[in-house]
């Protein structure tokens, strides 16, 4: 029978997209870019020749890691 209030029409809404719910706080944006930011490359200075090169890696000019004898050296 016929109501009082009229039925409203459904409509559908489709989205494409990924679309927030709710507004992401300054806060949790923060803490998601925490890792963001770049770090300085450590370096140390070698026992044998003085100079500076970076933790964990070979030597080029003695081809040296760790104290071993890893790479023959590159001539200049």
């Amino acid at each position: 029978m016929f109501s009082r209030f009229p039925k409203r029409p459904t409509q559908k809404i489709e989205t494409d997209m990924a679309v927030p719910k709710r507004k992401v706080s300054p806060s949790r944006r923060n803490m998601r870019r925490a890792h963001d930011s770049l770090g300085t490359n450590p370096h140390t200075e070698d026992k044998d020749t003085g100079e500076l090169r970076r933790s964990h890696h070979i030597d080029l000019k003695t081809g040296t890691y760790r104290g071993r004898q890893v790479l023959t050296p590159k001539e200049d």
